[in-house]
């Protein structure tokens, strides 16, 4: 079984902010499936079922980002899922907004719901997929990201957000390397 984690922010207030550029690329990778992301578990909305013939559990932790760990770490307990089955979906200031970037490993950087993630795993060996947000230096990085997107930008990142599920879609079948050599940016 993979777990599959966007990272985001619950409420409404939250619901389409920069922020949670991770729940809604995992919105997207459900829609594609056909799974229902409404269980309450792990301290957050699951949903079960199968992408690309993969037993896969999605999840969006409802702890707020700063915890995010808290339910990851609860879900990978349950089921006993090694951390290496693990893909983390997530919100990247440092990329222009549109932009992905795969990884198979890495640190947190400063994003605080991958640095909870790894505080609680003790372990950066799993795969993620960032997705680019750009950034607004005349703001501070908390507004920025709390901050919903215009309506150019909410374009762009649709469309990121089908790359995104695309990019999940790889790596489950194995192909971490071919993700990164299409969906990349230079």
């Amino acid at each position: 079984m993979y777990l599959i984690v966007g990272l985001g922010n619950p409420g409404l207030s939250y619901r389409k902010t920069r922020h949670n550029a991770g729940f809604l690329a995992l919105d997207k990778l459900a829609e594609l499936a056909r799974i229902s992301i409404k269980k309450k578990q792990f301290s957050s909305l699951t949903g079960e079922g199968t992408v690309d013939g993969k037993k896969v559990l999605l999840l969006k932790p409802q702890t707020y980002m700063n915890l995010s760990g808290d339910a990851v770490g609860q879900a990978l307990r349950y089921y006993q899922i090694p951390p290496e089955n693990l893909i983390v979906l997530y919100d990247d200031v440092a990329l222009p907004v549109g932009a992905l970037r795969v990884r198979g490993h890495g640190s947190g950087g400063s994003h605080n719901g991958m640095r909870s993630i790894l505080a609680h795993l003790g372990t950066e060996n799993f795969p993620r997929v960032r997705i680019g947000v750009g950034q607004d230096t005349s703001l501070q990085l908390r507004d920025y990201v709390l901050k919903r997107p215009g309506k150019d930008e909410q374009k762009i990142l649709a469309t990121t957000y089908d790359r995104a599920a695309e990019a999940v879609t790889l790596i489950l079948a194995g192909k971490l390397d071919a993700a990164q050599a299409k969906f990349n940016s230079k």
